[in-house]
C-alpha cells in the first residue's frame, strides 16, 4: 500500500507520509545494524593500515577516528536530505555496492600510496579510503528510517528504535574486530571480507526492490573482486596481527637474516652462527653485558620484546645455561622464530605471549640478573613500558648489582631519548647512554639507535666503549654530568603523563 496517506489516530488528520511494504522491520534492523557495524570495522583495520606509515600513535588515532566521525556526520546529513528527494529503497543498493567496492580495494590502495612514500598522498588516500565508504554506509541510516516512518504517532519510537540498533551495531563491529578479527585474520583478509559481505547485500537488496536482473551487477563486482583478491600479491610473508612481516635474506651473508615488521628492520638473525650480531646497537648491548658480568658466566635474563631474538640466542651460545624468558606481545612473530629462525625448545629461552608490562609484573623481586628492553610499536617504544612506574618494576626484579639496558630510537632533537633517560636517573643510581657520536651533537638530521644502560652498581663506561669499539661500532658512551647536561631539562615520563608520541621526531623512511 505505499503512496496511502496515514491518518493520525490522535487527531484524524490525514499526514503525508507514506507506507512503505518493500522493507520489513527486520530488513531494516539488518540493514542499520550491519552498516553501523561496518564503519566502525573500517575505522579500527584503518588504524593497523596506518600505523606501519604514520606509527601507532595518537596522533594517528585522532586522525582516523575524526576521519571517521566526519564520515558518520556527512553521511547521516546527505543520507537524510536524498531521502526526501528520491525513493530511499532504489538507493540502499547502490550505497552497499560502492561501499563494498571501496572497503575491499582501501588495504591495496593504502599500501600503494605507503609504498610510494609521499606522506601527503598517503594521508589523501586513507581519507579517501575512510570517508567514502563511511559516508555511503552512514546514509543508510536515515534512508531506512524514512521508509520505516508509516506514521506521525511512531516516529519517535522508530527513530530511536533504530538509533538504537545503529548503536548496537558499532559496538559488535568494534568488540568483534578489535577481539576476535584481528586476532585471527589478516587485515587485508577482513577488509576485503567486509567488502564482499557488504556488496552481497547489496545484491539482496537489489533483487528485492528491482528484481533479479538489478541483484546481477553487485554479484559480479563480488567475482571479480573474489578473483582480484586471489590474483593480487600480498607484500607480506605473514601478516601478523599487528604487523606486515617479510623476512629478508642478507646478500652479503648467506645465513643472516633480517625481520622487517611494518618495512623497517626489526631484527638481524644468522641462523648459522647466533653469536654474529650485525647491527651497532646489538654490539653495544653485548658490551654494556661484557663489562658487567664475568665471561661466560650464565645470567637469568628478562627479555621486554622478542622479534628475531637475536639477544637470547647470543646470550644462550657465549654464556651456556643462561635462562632467557622473553615477553613477546605479537604470536605470529614467535611463529616466524620457530618456522622461519629455527628456534627450538631446549635452547634456555622461553617465549610467553603477552605484553611485558603485565609479564614484568609477574615477576619475583630480585629474580632476574639482567632486564634488556627492545620492544617497539612501529618505530617507538610503547609509552607505558616507558615510565616510571615500569623503571621501577624494572628495578624490583632485578638484583642489586643487576643491570637494565634499553634501546630507543629517535631523531632529530631527541626529546623523546633525552626524557627516557631523565625518567630512568630518577630511579636508578648509575646511567649511562651509548650511542654514535654524531647522534648526539647533530642537529636536525641526527637520530637512530641509543642504548641507555642503567644499573644501582656502578657503571664501568670507560669498558663499555673499548668494547663497543673492539666490534667495530663508531659510537660514545656518556654519564655523570656530561649525560646529565645532554639530557637537560627533559621531563620524567609517567603513567599519568607519558607524551611519548609528541615528543618522537617523525622517522625518517626512506
Amino acid at each position: 500500500m505505499a503512496g496511502k496517506p496515514a491518518v493520525s489516530k490522535s487527531s484524524g488528520i490525514v499526514v503525508g507520509i507514506p507506507e512503505s511494504t518493500e522493507l520489513g522491520r527486520y530488513a531494516a534492523a539488518a540493514l542499520v545494524f550491519g552498516a553501523s557495524a561496518s564503519v566502525l570495522v573500517v575505522e579500527i583495520v584503518a588504524l593497523r593500515l596506518l600505523a606501519p606509515y604514520l606509527g601507532l600513535t595518537l596522533e594517528t588515532s585522532t586522525l582516523v577516528i575524526g576521519i571517521a566521525l566526519a564520515a558518520i556526520a556527512l553521511g547521516s546529513w546527505t543520507g537524510g536530505r536524498v531521502a526526501d528527494l528520491m525513493p530511499p529503497r532504489r538507493a540502499l543498493g547502490p550505497l552497499l555496492a560502492v561501499s563494498g567496492v571501496a572497503v575491499a580495494a582501501t588495504p591495496f590502495a593504502v599500501r600503494a600510496a605507503g609504498a610510494i612514500d609521499d606522506g601527503v598522498l598517503l594521508i589523501l588516500v586513507s581519507t579517501f579510503a575512510i570517508m567514502l565508504p563511511g559516508t555511503l554506509l552512514a546514509a543508510v541510516t536515515p534512508m531506512v528510517t524514512k521508509l520505516r516512518l508509516t506514521s506521525l504517532d511512531e516516529t519517535g519510537t522508530v527513530v530511536g528504535r533504530l538509533s538504537a540498533i545503529g548503536t548496537a551495531g558499532a559496538i559488535v563491529g568494534t568488540v568483534v574486530t578489535g577481539f576476535i578479527l584481528i586476532s585471527r585474520l589478516p587485515i587485508s583478509g577482513i577488509m576485503v571480507g567486509l567488502g564482499a559481505a557488504l556488496v552481497l547485500a547489496a545484491a539482496a537488496v537489489e533483487l528485492r526492490v528491482r528484481g533479479w536482473r538489478s541483484a546481477v551487477v553487485p554479484a559480479v563486482l563480488v567475482l571479480l573482486g573474489g578473483g582480484a583478491a586471489v590474483v593480487a600479491r600480498g607484500s607480506c610473508d605473514v601478516e601478523t596481527i599487528y604487523h606486515c612481516a617479510v623476512v629478508v635474506t642478507d646478500p652479503d651473508r648467506a645465513s643472516g637474516r633480517v625481520l622487517m615488521l611494518d618495512g623497517a628492520p626489526h631484527s638481524y638473525v644468522d641462523l648459522a652462527d647466533p653469536t654474529y650480531l650485525d647491527w651497532d646497537y646489538a654490539k653495544a648491548v653485548a658490551s654494556a653485558i661484557d663489562t658487567a658480568y664475568p665471561e661466560g658466566q650464565p645470567l637469568r635474563v628478562y627479555h621486554i620484546g622478542g622479534g628475531g631474538l637475536t639477544l637470547p640466542r647470543y646470550l644462550e651460545r657465549v654464556r651456556p645455561g643462561t635462562a632467557s624468558l622473553v615477553s613477546e606481545i605479537d604470536p605470529d612473530v614467535v611463529k616466524i622464530d620457530t618456522d622461519q629462525f629455527k628456534l627450538t625448545a631446549g635452547q634456555g629461552i622461553e617465549v610467553r605471549v603477552e605484553d611485558a608490562r603485565l609479564g614484568v609484573g609477574r615477576l619475583a623481586n630480585s629474580s632476574q640478573d639482567l632486564v634488556l628492553g627492545d620492544a617497539f610499536g612501529g618505530v617507538s617504544v610503547p609509552w607505558h613500558l616507558t615510565t616510571r612506574e615500569m623503571v621501577h618494576e624494572v628495578s624490583r626484579v632485578l638484583t642489586d648489582d643487576g643491570l637494565y639496558v634499553i634501546n630507543l630510537l629517535d631523531y632529530g632533537q631527541l626529546a623523546f631519548a633525552r626524557a627516557e633517560v631523565a625518567t630512568l636517573t630518577e630511579v636508578f643510581d648509575h646511567v649511562a647512554l651509548a650511542t654514535e657520536a654524531d647522534t648526539l651533537t647533530g642537529g636536525e638530521k641526527a637520530g637512530g639507535n641509543l642504548v641507555v644502560i642503567a644499573s644501582h652498581s656502578p657503571l664501568d663506561v670507560a669498558s663499555i666503549a673499548t668494547r663497543i669499539s673492539e666490534r667495530g661500532a663508531d659510537w660514545g658512551v656518556i654519564t655523570g654530568a656530561e649525560l646529565a647536561a645532554w639530557t637537560g631539562d627533559a621531563s620524567v615520563l609517567t603513567d599519568d603523563y607519558a607524551p611519548v608520541d609528541q615528543l618522537l621526531t617523525p622517522y625518517p623512511r626512506g
